[in-house]
């Protein structure tokens, strides 16, 4: 789980208030929490949403008036696995998936599944709170047209995403990655 200090606010999130770092983008991210366990998982976790949402959108340019806003869904792996499957013919749970909007210069929208985010934490010896900013923006980041199909895409992705955990006060997720 984050990291508390004694009678604080996980770590990151010290002092802050819902779009305090980020003007503008209270009103453009929606979070639906489907699944209630990733309210005990990340304390204020719509708040962690929204930051790293906004730190994502601004990274990718844009200034906080996204035409309908995106919405991040936080479900569980069985939800995960029926929307990998429907969407991508991959009928299994995975971390984070990206809709893009059906209209354009709409966002679209991102789930997130509470089981393998907290495997993939644990795994990597980082807090829930941290893996998820670092999904969130991924996602979003997915929304803003960034891919990581190529090497070099995968490249300016990774830096994109280090920058945002950066502004977040959040560990590079890539450090020390091969």
């Amino acid at each position: 789980m984050g990291s508390r200090p004694p009678g604080g606010e996980p770590a990151g999130l010290e002092d802050e208030t819902s779009g305090e770092d980020f003007p503008g983008w209270d009103d453009a991210v929606e979070v639906v929490v489907e699944a209630p366990a990733w309210r005990s998982a990340v304390p204020r976790v719509e708040e962690v949403v929204r930051r790293a949402a906004a730190a994502a959108f601004e990274e990718a340019g844009e200034d906080g008036s996204v035409p309908g806003g995106v919405t991040v869904l936080l479900t569980d792996d069985r939800a995960i696995k029926r929307l990998n499957g429907d969407h991508r013919g991959k009928v299994k749970p995975t971390n984070v998936l990206s809709f893009p909007a059906l209209h354009p210069g709409m966002p679209g929208d991102v789930a997130l599944a509470l089981g393998t985010v907290r495997r993939e934490a644990r795994a990597a010896g980082r807090s829930v709170m941290a893996h998820l900013s670092h999904l969130v923006a991924h996602g979003v980041l997915h929304l803003a047209g960034h891919d990581h199909l190529h090497a070099g895409e995968a490249r300016r992705m990774e830096r994109a995403e280090a920058r945002i955990m950066r502004r977040l006060a959040l560990p590079n997720p890539w450090r020390g990655v091969a």
